[in-house]
């Protein structure tokens, strides 16, 4: 693994995978970051490591959707393994703009695997980044697996089901060498505001409502980003090729109890103005569309194969997340204000 292509490198877990790999990990060689920067892809997420890394370190703004753009890039940088985050990931916008979601993380995929396709012979490793929520929904009992069939609720969950599909069948039908890993809901630094644990930090700092779905009693499983990064390059190195490894955090919560972990924090190291607790803030609202109730991973084959466990439990993982974003309010505002994409469309038309 030479050259590697890390694609969406400029969002939440892409940047940090790239920071393991280049700070933590005993990678020697080339990354190769494609993102199209799209609202919640941004280079600012990796700007100190430019000059640090500038001999081993490339951006590249480049659209998946290009399959020409994509083939130059394959060619000049003799790309040799790929690790593939960019997706479209927000499941409330997969609801009201399906299409986005089709184009890149369906056609998106297709595009990277033909290249690979075209330079079998040069390819090590395409390791595809998935997601749990391919398996639909749980009941009160139970574990996804790597042999739990698929059943996506939502377009980004079927977008995600479908570039798995066409992942695997390339395997079987051009012996490309790939992974999968399927994970449970991420968090950490550098997540983009709208989701749940940065909207609630973020509002809770400014005092603002925090709206919970429905009861607030869906359960996730959630994942320290960190934690993630390791296990993907655990799997690049020692995985079974052609094989599926769930990643997990071994953390199931009700998304109401995590709202309140929250404010238990905030309330703990940042001063209230006019109520005695952020829990006040909360706020129950409508139910989105195809809400899944629970998810939740078996990561034991992980476990057993590789020997991974994750290092964060939740309690940790959550009170360094919510230090990080106390600690980097400059980043904070930049995205919030959308400073940031000025800045982008200035230096990377």
């Amino acid at each position: 693994m030479k050259n590697m292509l890390v694609t969406g490198g400029c969002g939440f877990i892409g940047s940090n995978f790239i920071r393991y790999l280049l700070r933590e990990s005993n990678f020697s060689g080339n990354i190769i970051n494609v993102d199209k920067l799209t609202y919640a892809g941004n280079p600012e997420n990796l700007s100190d490591l430019e000059n640090e890394f500038q001999d081993r370190y490339t951006f590249l703004k480049a659209d998946l959707c290009d399959p020409d753009k994509i083939a130059q890039i394959f060619d000049r940088y003799s790309i040799d393994t790929i690790c593939h985050f960019a997706a479209e990931s927000h499941v409330d916008r997969s609801i009201v703009e399906p299409d986005a979601f089709i184009q890149s993380n369906i056609i998106g995929t297709f595009n990277l695997l033909e290249c690979c396709r075209k330079n079998r012979d040069q390819i090590e490793l395409f390791h595809h980044v998935s997601t749990d929520e391919v398996f639909g929904s749980l009941g009160k009992d139970g574990l996804f697996t790597e042999t739990t069939p698929y059943s996506p609720n939502n377009p980004y969950s079927a977008s995600k089901a479908a570039s798995d599909h066409m992942v695997r069948a390339y395997h079987k039908t051009y012996g490309l060498p790939v992974t999968i890993s399927n994970c449970s809901n991420n968090y950490g630094p550098y997540q983009f505001p709208e989701k749940l644990l940065p909207l609630m930090i973020l509002n809770g700092l400014e005092e603002k409502a925090l709206p919970v779905y429905g009861d607030g009693k869906n359960v996730r499983d959630w994942l320290y980003v960190r934690d993630h990064c390791s296990a993907v390059w655990l799997i690049m190195r020692k995985g079974k090729r052609g094989d599926t490894y769930n990643i997990g955090g071994n953390n199931e919560i009700e998304n109401i109890k995590i709202v309140e972990m929250i404010c238990d924090i905030l309330d703990e190291i940042r001063k209230l103005e006019g109520i005695k607790s952020r829990k006040e803030l909360i706020a129950f609202v409508k139910d989105r569309p195809g809400h899944d109730k629970r998810y939740a991973i078996d990561f034991s084959k992980l476990r057993h194969e590789l020997d991974w466990m994750p290092e964060e439990s939740f309690a940790s993982g959550l009170r360094r997340t919510i230090e990080w974003y106390l600690d980097n309010t400059s980043w904070v505002n930049r995205v919030k204000s959308g400073e940031y994409q000025s800045w982008v469309e200035s230096h990377y038309r």
